[in-house]
């Protein structure tokens, strides 16, 4: 791809997120275009549907969302490291499930691939916390997983996240 493509990927990439995060994924799509200073033909290029946009944002998100988590394993403290990717997860579930519902079923492949991502993410910070003795060994990354997409569902505006984060951190603690 050419810089220049690759350049206004981007940026409709970061309008796309942002008025998606602001007036949800059914934004009128002239206003991605339109914040990212790129006509809609070259939108519709890069993007030729709505999913098809959705799922380069999401994609993204997921992308970042296992950076972060990827930076945090040269953390200090291995178990305050898995903490905050836990407190990341959460949020990141809480916010992009509206991004994740439009899409899933359609593109299982994608979500199980991305779903692969999260759950390599989180075995590496657990596992360095195991060693550092920061969580038990017993400790299942799927039920890790499931557990902070549990926390997103059922507390999506953050009210509870950290008294029930608190809770998983307690039963990650060695006996």
């Amino acid at each position: 791809m050419r810089a220049d493509a690759r350049r206004n990927r981007e940026r409709l990439l970061a309008a796309a997120r942002k008025v998606f995060d602001e007036r949800g994924i059914d934004a009128a799509l002239d206003e991605v275009a339109r914040r990212a200073g790129i006509g809609n033909a070259t939108l519709y290029r890069h993007f030729p549907t709505r999913r098809d946009l959705i799922v380069a944002v999401y994609a993204d998100e997921v992308a970042d969302l296992c950076g972060r988590g990827e930076a945090l394993l040269a953390a200090d403290s291995p178990g305050a490291a898995l903490a905050e990717w836990l407190r990341l997860f959460v949020s990141h579930v809480a916010a992009k499930r509206e991004l994740a519902l439009a899409i899933e079923g359609e593109r299982s492949a994608l979500f199980e691939q991305w779903h692969r991502a999260v759950s390599d993410t989180a075995a590496a910070l657990l596992a360095r916390a195991r060693r550092d003795g920061a969580a038990r060994d017993d400790v299942d990354v799927a039920d890790l997983v499931a557990l902070a997409t549990g926390i997103a569902v059922v507390d999506p505006g953050g009210e509870r996240t950290e008294a029930l984060l608190s809770l998983v951190r307690l039963g990650l603690a060695p006996r």
